[in-house]
């Protein structure tokens, strides 16, 4: 008889008997998980976890949100289209007319959408090309520990040595500069205005400056709103493409669809992917200025540009919590509530403090085995939360934006728990 597929395997050792040595997150979560839903995730064993990782903000608005499911059923149900390349479909159209009428027209933003292949290192790749080709330079200039994806092109604006070793060879084409707050003392922004306008400074005049005002994977590294001002003034000047990459900071989990909002900038390009679907579904897209808008037809292109079962479920998203501000106001208060639990984090550990901005935080403690094992024994007890930073230091909170606020606290709870037990074990070591 065949086997019964809804029924979970329990061979974990299938794992790693055939998985990859790339695999990553599953090593410090090792549990064989079967279902999820709102912000809490069960393995097969009936065990549950509040999710605070979410998919590493794929899943802003938790597991198989009931709307969004709906919708996908039905269209699936109904024979909709499964796939499109860059067809015309009722999904794709949509999808395009809710964000223009719900995110883009309200901001006053003309951006075009381009839809990339499905990851988010696609549409930064397209990102570059297009600046490149834009302008007629070569020269793209990124921030220390800053991260854009690990594709070629990418991976040389990636700070990271780790990654970038993966490469095999010289990565090329980027000229990496301070971030915000990198050096005690230094202004990073002037420093890079002055090696642009000096003959002399070593920069070949860039096609575009690419950051993340809130470094996710660098470590919640967040820009002031007058470094981010002053980049965009420094590549105006200095005939450059302001790149705002938005793949992880964007869709709500600063407090603002864009994490840019309230900078006062308008960006070149913004790359976007992680939860546009909404859904945890692949779909990537890149923003774009009409003038810049420069790639012939399939220039850029992909078999899976526009996932269309996404477009589907990214309308509702946005339908959804976009149509109006209470779910801002929401995320508003939930932010407040983060910002008061980490802090109780911090006041454990001597010199940590806090990072990131909005729904998007987390605890410098100073130490990647100490974050780390305050992890795995918040794991041992109910919650999956993960480390970022050059040194995997901080601990790092990206819970589903939709969490209720008991859940929330419940998170927190255990986090709190086992960063105590973590120290008191440390302390009587030593």
């Amino acid at each position: 008889m065949p086997k019964d597929m809804t029924t979970p395997t329990a061979d974990t050792g299938i794992f790693t008997r055939r998985e990859s040595e790339a695999r990553s997150y599953c090593r410090g979560i090792p549990t064989l998980f079967a279902s999820a839903s709102g912000s809490i995730m069960r393995g097969a064993d009936g065990s549950e976890h509040i999710d605070f990782l979410a998919g590493c903000s794929s899943l802003n608005y938790g597991h198989n949100d009931p709307d969004m499911k709906a919708a996908l059923i039905d269209h699936i149900a109904g024979d909709g289209i499964a796939h499109g390349l860059d067809l015309h479909t009722t999904t794709k159209a949509d999808f395009l007319q809710a964000f223009e009428t719900h995110i883009l027209a309200p901001r006053g933003m003309d951006h075009r959408v381009m839809f990339t292949g499905p990851t988010g290192a696609n549409a930064v790749e397209a990102a570059m090309k297009i600046a490149r080709k834009s302008t007629g330079r070569t020269n793209i200039v990124a921030f220390t520990n800053g991260f854009h994806g690990v594709t070629m092109g990418a991976l040389a604006a990636t700070g990271n040595g780790y990654h970038r070793g993966g490469a095999g060879m010289e990565t090329q084409g980027v000229t990496r500069v301070p971030f915000d707050d990198y050096a005690q003392g230094l202004d990073s922004a002037a420093l890079l205005d002055q090696m642009l306008s000096d003959n002399s400074g070593g920069i070949d005049a860039p096609a575009a400056i690419m950051l993340e005002t809130v470094q996710g994977e660098g470590g919640l590294n967040a820009a002031s709103a007058e470094f981010v001002r002053a980049v965009a003034d420094i590549a105006k000047r200095h005939g450059a493409l302001l790149i705002l990459d938005d793949i992880q900071a964007g869709c709500g989990r600063t407090g603002k669809f864009f994490s840019f909002e309230d900078m006062g900038v308008v960006p070149d390009l913004v790359p976007m992917a992680k939860s546009v679907s909404g859904f945890g579904l692949p779909l990537a897209m890149l923003l774009v200025r009409p003038e810049h808008d420069v790639f012939g037809p399939a220039e850029h292109n992909g078999t899976f540009r526009g996932n269309t079962h996404a477009f589907v479920t990214a309308r509702v998203a946005i339908e959804k919590f976009w149509a109006d501000k209470a779910f801002e106001a929401e995320l508003a208060e939930k932010a407040a509530l983060i910002e008061a639990r980490l802090t109780e984090l911090a006041a454990l550990v001597p010199g940590a403090y806090l990072k990131g901005r909005g729904l998007m935080r987390g605890v410098d403690v100073g130490s990647g085995d100490l974050a780390g094992a305050i992890c795995k024994r918040a794991f041992q007890g109910g919650l999956i939360i993960e480390t970022s930073g050059n040194e995997d230091q901080v601990v790092k909170v990206l819970a589903p934006l939709t969490t209720p606020t008991d859940l929330l606290t419940r998170g927190f709870d255990i986090l709190l728990d086992a960063a105590r037990d973590v120290l008191s074990t440390k302390i009587a070591a030593e």
